[in-house]
């Protein structure tokens, strides 16, 4: 089987365990494709979350972002206009887009893809390496004032203005 060592005109191949996982805000990410990999053109990113997992309302200033549902239901509010992605949904948010989402079933498994690449950059500031890939314990109460500026900041770093809470599950 090919690793990413093994791969010497351009292209990549990533075997799963060579592939970062990270807690982030609750859920566990799955980095499948970095920019590091692409050429900074690309991030395709697993999530893997339970209920009320989601993204606060946010603009990102250079990339595209493309949502793809495998499992589970999320809610969608984009430009004001909220939408429901279940199994095999897609949801292409152009750049300069106020957008959020939340986790509306039990749990839920996606894909983003960033284009440009560059929120996987964010992922692995904020986040935490995860070393075993499973859900960090439930997030209990809402996060402190002080994480958010923490957040905000870190966002603001990777072309990302947080605006608004995110939507209520």
């Amino acid at each position: 089987m090919a690793t990413e060592s093994d791969i010497e005109n351009g292209a990549t191949v990533s075997d799963p365990d060579r592939q970062s996982a990270v807690w982030f805000l609750g859920g566990l990410l799955l980095v499948r494709a970095a920019g590091a990999h692409t050429g900074g053109q690309l991030a395709v990113i697993e999530h893997v979350a339970r209920r009320g997992y989601g993204a606060p309302l946010h603009v990102h200033a250079a990339d595209d972002e493309t949502f793809l549902v495998m499992e589970g239901t999320l809610r969608i509010v984009c430009d004001g206009v909220e939408h429901v992605l279940e199994p095999g949904a897609l949801a292409v948010l152009p750049k300069g887009s106020q957008h959020a989402f939340v986790v509306t079933s039990d749990g839920a498994r996606f894909l983003t893809l960033n284009q440009p690449a560059g929120f996987d950059d964010f992922v692995g500031e904020v986040g935490v390496p995860a070393p075993q890939r499973v859900l960090p314990a439930p997030l209990e109460g809402p996060p402190a004032p002080e994480a958010l500026e923490t957040l905000a900041a870190a966002a603001r770093r990777h072309g990302i203005t947080i605006i608004g809470p995110p939507p209520g599950p």
